[in-house]
């Protein structure tokens, strides 16, 4: 099996769990589309889930449809599909589409490629669209990954993790140069949209508030509404809310939690302030956005366990 899904009681989207094959590289996969279809049945594979790990898919054929974090996307050939840890993923449609399908756990990118990834935050694009010069350095990046992975065991084993460890770092370099190069993020990281953003990850349950960001970072408010602005198209509280809503989402799929631990874990004074929250950055209320997502139905628009980290604590 390519994935384990392990269900606590207290979590209605089970946590799809990294499961080497066994005598197999751990920490990472190479398969097709086929390949995973073999394995995991059709309607676990539709269920939503929580992957623990990175699944990166190139489509090379067909049309694929997935739901990251309660949000459609259409894969055609040539473009890339990047899942990270904590999101919550459905696939649709997936048995018309072919491609190869890159899994690793976070661990398996050396510090180095992580930090220029940020892959181990929330913040590049699900889908990469890509030309055709993007196009064959990646195709030849992943044949090279797939052909040493399917090859192990030609050599002692420390040396071929560390091959298949730098061919991962190509690919996933390769992946944020498509990611970055044309929406605007390769700032450098000391700059305020990627302070801020960066303080927004680690803080929002405990300030939602731009005033609060702008004292820990020092900045002026206006300064970070501005640099956000610039990158995202949103301000620096519409930024902020985003945030928050997509972690109410995510905990009220992931966790049978009521609406008041909710509210309390992301910072908010009641359940009856967070249902308003919610219902006005998402249309719909969180007991009815719970509904839908564990029926089955289209949901408008960890994670599911974020601890808040404030300043000064």
């Amino acid at each position: 099996m390519v994935v384990r899904f392990g269900q606590a009681r207290s979590e209605p989207v089970p946590e799809a769990l990294f499961s080497p094959r066994p005598n197999w590289p751990a920490g990472g996969e190479v398969m097709s589309l086929a390949d995973l279809r073999s394995r995991v049945p059709a309607d676990v594979l539709a269920r939503p889930q929580r992957p623990a790990f990175h699944s990166v898919l190139a489509v090379t054929a067909g049309s694929l449809r997935s739901t990251v974090d309660f949000t459609d996307h259409h894969v055609e050939p040539g473009m890339w599909l990047w899942i990270r840890p904590g999101q919550v993923l459905q696939w649709r449609d997936l048995e018309q589409a072919e491609g190869t399908l890159v899994l690793f756990e976070p661990e398996e990118l050396d510090p180095g490629t992580a930090t220029l990834a940020r892959a181990d935050g929330r913040h590049g694009p699900v889908v990469l669209p890509t030309d055709e010069e993007d196009r064959r350095a990646l195709d030849l990046a992943v044949r090279h990954l797939g052909r040493e992975y399917s090859a192990f065991g030609g050599l002692p084993a420390d040396v071929h993790m560390q091959l298949l460890r730098h061919l991962l770092a190509v690919l996933v370099i390769r992946l944020v140069h498509v990611a970055t190069r044309d929406d605007g993020s390769a700032h450098d990281p000391n700059d305020a949209y990627a302070r801020f953003r960066d303080a927004v990850e680690q803080h929002f349950p405990c300030t939602h508030r731009v005033e609060d960001y702008a004292r820990l970072l020092g900045f002026a408010p206006r300064t970070l509404t501005r640099a956000t602005q610039a990158v995202t198209g949103l301000g620096a509280k519409a930024f902020i809310d985003r945030r928050v809503a997509l972690e109410a989402k995510r905990m009220l799929a992931h966790t049978d939690w009521p609406a008041a631990r909710i509210a309390a874990r992301l910072g908010f004074s009641s359940a009856t302030n967070f249902g308003k929250f919610f219902a006005q950055h998402t249309g719909t209320s969180p007991g009815a956005f719970r509904s839908a997502v564990h029926t089955g139905r289209s949901a408008t628009g960890s994670s599911g366990t974020t601890q808040a980290v404030c300043p000064g604590s």
